[in-house]
Formats: structure tokens, sequence, C-alpha cells
């Protein structure tokens, strides 16, 4: 018996995959048994309709109050879980809103007064409306914190606090993330009530591709020009991460004068600008899209066939979740990293954690290849 058995017909006949993933086998009865969940499970291994699902299954479309409440770190994150939700709802009575900073507000107090069964947001605007007694947490039976690891920071804990304490007495809370360290599940677990943990591993995931990783040795200042040249190879998809928003900027004004095929992401960007850097991406006009680990999380980008760490990250749990955007749904992928000489012991203290051995590369007539400078030259010279 499938997991999807124990859901709604309308909702058994909307599902329409081959199989079910892990992370819904294990998530969805409990979920539907009203169990407090922390989840643990690799970036596309289909931890949305794992909580989406259920929460379908147990809200009252026809009861004109909020039910469910699901927060995400990021405006494309939340506008993405909204899709999917619409998708499902089709032909339902459950209806659904998003609450998300850089949108207009006084239209979604408008929305919150029909009463939306569901509504999906950022921890900002849900904190303003709710503050103003405009999003009425105590009706609210189920919270999710998609990117937990991201929401219960020190950033914003305090706010998600807020939101589950004011939500219905016993209210079931679920958080889910890629990476969740010991002290976010500790944070959690003061939160909830007997929460069941779930982690789900890379290599139970039923389709994995073949991931390399790889480094190419570059001065610092030289990075931005890398870049060009790998937005110039035929074929490649890739999300290339920096670590802050002034590189960003910097790196888009250089590439933009030199016509590169490059759009970006971050924080600072109006939603219409950072839908337009999106659909130019998914569409194959660019074809790297630069961003921050805020404005790239949880975005659901299929194709990608490289992940370009441009500053090395600062943890393995950064390097994970960014790596895990390429080699979804059993395609192959790589992981390359800009390495200046300043960042090699922390990359290498990384790679060794993880137990992946990397593979030098460099620019070579045009392309990358496998190697370095001494033997690349050589076989050069051969031809």
């Amino acid at each position: 018996m499938s997991v999807i058995d124990l859901l709604n017909e309308t909702l058994q006949s909307k599902w329409n995959f081959e199989r079910t993933m892990k992370i819904q086998d294990e998530m969805i009865p409990a979920m539907l048994e009203g169990k407090d969940i922390v989840a643990e499970s690799p970036t596309g291994s289909g931890k949305t309709l794992a909580y989406v699902l259920p929460i379908l299954n147990k809200v009252d479309g026809s009861k004109k109050k909020t039910q469910a409440l699901i927060v995400a770190p990021s405006q494309e994150l939340a506008m993405q879980i909204v899709e999917v939700i619409r998708e499902w709802i089709v032909g339902t009575d459950i209806t659904v809103q998003q609450l998300i900073g850089g949108a207009n507000s006084a239209r979604q107090i408008e929305k919150l007064k029909k009463k939306p069964t569901i509504v999906v947001g950022t921890p900002g605007r849900l904190n303003e409306l709710a503050r103003s007694n405009k999003l009425k947490l105590k009706e609210i039976d189920i919270v999710v914190l998609d990117e937990c690891d991201q929401l219960l920071s020190r950033e914003y804990r305090v706010v998600i606090k807020s939101f589950i304490e004011g939500a219905a007495y016993g209210r079931q809370v679920v958080v889910v993330s890629a990476t969740i360290t010991d002290e976010i599940k500790l944070v959690a677990s003061r939160m909830m009530f007997e929460p069941v943990h779930i982690e789900i591993k890379p290599e139970d995931m039923v389709e994995v591709g073949k991931v390399v990783h790889s480094f190419i040795k570059v001065d610092e200042r030289d990075k931005t020009d890398m870049l060009r040249r790998l937005a110039s190879i035929e074929g490649v998809r890739g999300l290339a991460f920096v670590n802050n928003i002034d590189q960003v900027l910097m790196k888009e004004t250089k590439l933009k004068y030199k016509d590169a095929k490059v759009v970006t992401l971050h924080s600072d960007m109006k939603k219409e600008e950072r839908k337009k850097s999106l659909d130019d991406f998914r569409k194959g006009e660019a074809r790297i899209l630069i961003a921050t680990d805020i404005a790239a999380r949880g975005l659901d980008i299929e194709g990608l066939t490289h992940v370009i760490h441009v500053d090395v990250p600062h943890t393995i749990e950064q390097y994970t979740h960014r790596s895990g955007r390429t080699g979804r749904a059993g395609a192959d992928g790589e992981v390359l990293t800009l390495l200046a000489y300043k960042d090699e012991k922390t990359y290498k203290k990384l790679l060794r954690e993880l137990e992946k051995k990397p593979v030098q590369k460099i620019w070579f007539k045009g392309e990358i290849v496998e190697g370095n400078s001494k033997t690349v030259a050589s076989k050069g010279g051969n031809k």
C-alpha cells in the first residue's frame, strides 16, 4: 500500500507520479497522525509535497478561517510553495494566500479578510500582519517551517517562536530542511511536543545522479572574468554562489558591461526584477545565475549542470546545501569551486569532512578540462 492511499480521494486522483519519495513515505503518515516533526532531507527530495499533501488532507476549505501557516525564509521559496499548493487545490474550496515582503501589504490585508485556508509567507511580513492582528494566529492548527535552519537561526528565532506560541492550543508544528544542526534540533524541540525525527540521506533517494566535485585555481581578482568565460560555454546552466550582496552587485555591474549571459538574484531586488532574472535563467537566455544563499534558498531550478562556489562556503552545511542543487532527479552534475590561494586550506578541510575527492581543472582553449597548467600544457605541446 502507498502512503497516497491514506489521503482523501480528491488528492489520490491528482497524484500522477510514478512513485513516492522516501521523505513522503515517512512524513505523510506522521503528519496525518498529528505528530510534531523535525525532518532533514536533501534538496530536491520531495519535501514540499511531503507536508503540503497532509495539510490539504487535514484542512477544511468550507470553514472561513485560516488553518495552516507555512513560513519560508525567502520570497522566491514562498512563491514556489504557493504555486505547488495552487496546482493541488484546483476544483476544491481550499484557498491559499501568499504574504511576502516587497508586495502590496494593503492588498494582502484585503485578501486576509476573506480568510484563506492556508497562508504562506516570509517572517517579516507575517510578523507585521500578526502584530496588527490582521493575521489571526490563534485560529491556526498547523505551522510548517520550510528551511528551518534559516528560520530558527538567531535572526528570526524570536519572531518564529511568537508564531508558534500564538497558534491554536495543541497546534501541530513541522520543521523541514536539507541540513539541520544539533542546535537547531534543540531549539525546534523546545517549541514542539515530543517531535518525531526523520532523516533522509542522499543515498536513500531513488535517483541520484553522479556529481563531480572540482576546483579551478584562480586569483580573487580574476573570479568575475572566470564567470564570464563559464557563461560562454554552450550547455552550461550554473547557479553561482557568493557570500554577500556587495559581491553580487559588483560582479553584476562588470558582467553586464561585458554582455555576459549572466543574471543575478539578491534580497535588495524588487519582486518584478527577481521574477525577470529567474524567468531569463529558466528560459536559457542566461547561462549563469549569481546569488547569495538567502536569495537562492529552496529555489527549484530544473536541469542545473553546475553549482559554482565563487566564494568558498564557511561551513560544511553551507557547502552541502548549495551543492545539492545539481545532480537531481537522476541527472549528472558538477560542483565547481573557484579557488583562491587564501581559501585552499578551508576548501580541503570541507572536502575531507565530506569524504569527497576533488578534481583539479583548468581553463584551456575555451573549455574546462581536467588537470593543471603543467599537465595541460604538455598535452597541448604534443598536438
